[in-house]
């Protein structure tokens, strides 16, 4: 449930950002601050929360991560202004940030190994469909209500998450030994660790959430947030890598299996998260669909992975999960195959349909990704590798938005342009002001529609691409495909 609401809180601002900016007397460059404020502090907590995790204690560290994001969240929604809102979301970030790699360990470690495929299955659904239902649910209940309700609308959901997390979670023999060797030998916090992951995450938000907006390296400040950036993930590297209590176990990197699994990871999150955020973009821009409309022929989607995570979770003890990665990775490179064939005149089935054939491969992909991610690593290293890789899903959906956002940009100039050639005065359209309109309006239309296209065929090659990948997997044993670690 936390989860849900979470990866929800991604997505269900955006369309609510004009009604924010209009009733708190912002711009509209002011209002997204919004979204980045809580994209920033939600990538620095990622990748230390395992080690967070080691020294508070799984249950208590998770369990503070819901309060802090109930609480913000209702912080949020009666905020007087839109400093003050900045200000509780980015609180509301870090909450959220850690929840994600406590749950996935917490599940490693709960259940059975004949049920732990099926544990992660159901949880990835939170995962995969709450992006989906952001904008609908957001910008429903902004036009029913007011904006204030996106973020008040998490405040008794989390409570009731507190309650049964309390009511039922327990820290495993190996994590409350591993609190207690921490505590007894004294914590030893890796400062400079974290002011690295602080500075370069921090600046790297900024540049991709604002870096098509302020012209990329037209913009001295997207510059220099690139070199900050640049100098501080650099030397986060160098720094963990020889240091012996790392705040970031990038150690673990080192490992094929792992280092792998983070880059599929990242391909899994690049694509998922850039067609979640220009479907609904499309469908409005190009087909004049409502927000609700746009969201309800994405939500099949929804419904695809809710019926094959249970299939995943049973195939993997019986087929090798970095085969189901390939074959996940393969449906995902066909499916935005599929959608270069969209144009103006696509039905809402056609649609729906296109995103029900890309929900049904999410599920080879996040289910199988979290089972091999663990596989070989000793118990003590489940709350690192969680957090790793679900800061390389942050960031592959991070730059996912950012290069399909500068890509539609970029090459809808380019097509305008090129399109734009082929129109004379000799043109059938009427020699009147409102057809030379007219005309633009076609033109731009179209040039809009071949970006989105050009959009769409990355995403296929890059899916292709990472097929290759999987091959730097390690096979494990299938009776224990289950086991996290």
């Amino acid at each position: 449930m936390a989860t849900f609401m979470e990866v929800l809180d991604t997505s269900i601002a955006n369309v609510s950002l004009q009604h924010i900016a209009g009733s708190m007397a912002a711009s509209q460059d002011e209002s997204t601050w919004v979204l980045t404020s809580y994209l920033v502090s939600n990538a620095i907590i990622l990748p230390i929360s395992g080690w967070l995790a080691k020294i508070v204690g799984r249950k208590r560290f998770y369990m503070c991560c819901v309060g802090l994001f109930g609480g913000s969240s209702l912080l949020c929604g009666i905020a007087p202004s839109l400093n003050w809102l900045i200000i509780f979301r980015i609180l509301q970030g870090l909450g959220g940030g850690g929840l994600a790699p406590s749950e996935q360990s917490i599940l490693a470690d709960s259940f059975p190994p004949e049920k732990r495929g099926q544990a992660f299955a159901l949880y990835g659904i939170a995962v995969v469909v709450a992006p989906t239902l952001g904008p609908t649910l957001g910008g429903w209940i902004t036009d029913s209500y007011s904006w204030r309700w996106i973020f008040l609308i998490n405040v008794p959901i989390c409570l009731l998450s507190l309650f049964l997390s309390g009511l039922i979670l327990v820290d495993p023999p190996a994590v409350l030994k591993e609190r207690d060797d921490a505590l007894k030998n004294g914590i030893r916090f890796d400062w400079l660790g974290f002011l690295l992951v602080a500075i370069g995450l921090g600046f790297l938000q900024v540049v991709l959430d604002k870096g098509t907006e302020d012209d990329w390296f037209g913009s001295d400040f997207i510059v220099a947030c690139m070199l900050i950036s640049g100098v501080a993930l650099a030397a986060l590297v160098f720094w963990e890598l020889h240091t012996e209590e790392p705040i970031v176990d990038l150690p673990l990197a080192r490992d094929r299996s792992f280092g792998s699994a983070m880059i599929v990871m990242f391909v899994t999150g690049f694509i998922l998260i850039s067609t979640t955020q220009i479907l609904p973009q499309f469908l409005q821009s190009i087909m004049g669909y409502t927000a609700m409309k746009a969201g309800l022929a994405l939500t099949a989607g929804g419904f695809a992975t809710l019926l094959m995570m249970p299939l995943v979770g049973a195939l993997l003890t019986k087929i090798q999960p970095k085969y189901l990665i390939a074959f996940g990775l393969a449906i995902e490179a066909l499916a935005c195959w599929h959608l270069q064939d969209f144009n103006t005149q696509v039905s809402f089935w056609h649609v729906a349909v296109a995103r029900m054939f890309q929900g049904a491969g999410l599920p080879f992909l996040f289910v199988p990704i979290t089972t091999v991610s663990y596989a070989g690593l000793p118990p003590d290293k489940s709350n690192n590798a969680s957090a790793l890789i679900n800061t390389m899903r942050n960031l592959g959906g991070s730059f996912g938005i950012s290069v399909a956002v500068a890509l539609l940009a970029r090459r809808g100039q380019f097509h305008h342009a090129r399109l734009a050639e082929h129109v004379t005065s000799y043109s059938t359209a009427p020699r009147t002001a409102g057809g030379v309109a007219a005309i633009g309006g076609v033109l731009g239309r179209q040039a809009d529609m071949l970006s989105y296209i050009d959009v769409f065929a990355l995403l296929t090659v890059l899916a292709a691409v990472a097929i290759l990948t999987t091959f730097l997997l390690r096979s494990i044993k299938l009776e224990e495909a289950h086991a996290g670690h």
